[in-house]
């Protein structure tokens, strides 16, 4: 998992730096003053700071993203090999096993990774509002970041996602939950693996051919 995390963190700073350098034109000769990077001031630093302070909570959300990616692809894989190659009676406790051991990863790969992200924001985020923005826009970002009504609305997006997110699945889960299961089936037809019988229904009861 730790080679997990130091490469999903090289790829991460990878693609912001390569993002950087397709974004920014190369400076020329013929090319426009728009291209050319904003000076920069220890009051522009100061003020890359304090943006970057009210966004910490947004940069940790991303790198905790990065760390619970796989384990979430872990834990779908799991499942279905719980269905389809693990006893019924050895289920319950191997799914217990791989919980504990999905929890354990993230707890320990989470804190080292949102700390990293932190550490890496000046140079990567910060960086790109230096070279982007002026002195006089950064003040105008900083007053909308700060604003009381900014700050209601940013902490009500839990809010926001668990409306929305309840009332979706609601609507769509009967016509989402068959595609799952002819995913599922057509996954494991794929890889050659064994298909759980289906179960019987409780309301026909088994007949017994009877003996001649």
């Amino acid at each position: 998992m730790k080679k997990f995390t130091a490469l999903a963190l090289f790829v991460t700073a990878g693609f912001a730096q390569a993002q950087a350098q397709t974004s920014t034109p190369a400076t020329t000769a013929s090319a426009p003053v728009s291209a050319i990077a904003l000076p920069s001031s220890p009051a522009k630093k100061e003020l890359i700071a304090r943006v970057l302070v009210s966004q910490q909570s947004a940069i940790e959300q991303t790198a905790q993203s990065i760390v619970e990616r796989p384990a979430m692809q872990l834990q779908q894989q799991a499942g279905m090999a719980l269905q389809t190659r693990v006893p019924p009676e050895k289920r319950e406790a191997a799914a217990k096993n791989v919980q504990a051991d999905l929890k354990k990863y993230v707890d320990e790969t989470g804190p080292m990774v949102r700390q990293q992200a932190v550490k890496l924001a000046p140079s990567t985020v910060g960086a790109l509002l230096e070279e982007k923005f002026s002195e006089a826009e950064l003040k105008e970002l900083i007053s909308i970041i700060e604003s009381p009504v900014n700050r209601k609305f940013s902490q009500m997006s839990g809010d926001f996602q668990k409306a929305l997110g309840e009332k979706l699945v609601a609507q769509t889960q009967a016509a989402v939950a068959p595609k799952v299961k002819a995913l599922e089936a057509a996954i494991v037809g794929h890889l050659g693996l064994p298909t759980a019988p289906p179960a019987a229904k409780a309301s026909e009861p088994t007949t017994k051919t009877p003996k001649k």
